[in-house]
C-alpha cells in the first residue's frame, strides 16, 4: 500500500522509503520550497503503484510539480522509469516532473525518461 500523508505546500513528493521521503521534504524546505505531501510507493513500486501514487498526488490542485526521488535497492530503477512514462501518459500529467534516480540501473532508467519525452524530465 501507499503511505500518504497531505501537507499544505506546492511540491508533490513521490519517494521509496520513509527515511529518503523525510530527506527529501528537508531537501525541499531548506532551498525554499514547501512539500505537498509524503507519499512512500515502498520498496517494491510497481507500475499500478505508480500511476496511483500520481492521481493521489495532482488530486491535490495546489500541486505545481512533482518531484520523484527514488533509491534502487530492492526495485530496480529502469523499471521505475518505465512506469513513470507510462503514468505520465495515462494520467495525463501536466505538472513540471523531476525525477531523481540512484541504484540499480540508475543509468538505464535515465536513459529511458531522456528519450521518452519531448520535454525532458
Amino acid at each position: 500500500d501507499l503511505n500518504y500523508v497531505a501537507l499544505e505546500g506546492n511540491i508533490g513528493c513521490m519517494v521509496n522509503g520513509a527515511g529518503l521521503a523525510m530527506a527529501t521534504m528537508d531537501i525541499i524546505k531548506l532551498y525554499g520550497g514547501q512539500p505537498a505531501n509524503f507519499l512512500d510507493v515502498g520498496g517494491g513500486a510497481t507500475k499500478e503503484r505508480v500511476i496511483e501514487a500520481f492521481k493521489i498526488i495532482l488530486a491535490d490542485t495546489s500541486v505545481q510539480g512533482v518531484l520523484i526521488n527514488i533509491f534502487g535497492g530492492i526495485v530496480r530503477c529502469d523499471m521505475i522509469a518505465e512506469a513513470i512514462i507510462a503514468a505520465v501518459q495515462e494520467v495525463n500529467v501536466t505538472v513540471p516532473v523531476v525525477v531523481r534516480l540512484e541504484g540499480n540501473n540508475a543509468e538505464l532508467g535515465a536513459k529511458l525518461l531522456d528519450e521518452s519525452y519531448k520535454t525532458p524530465f
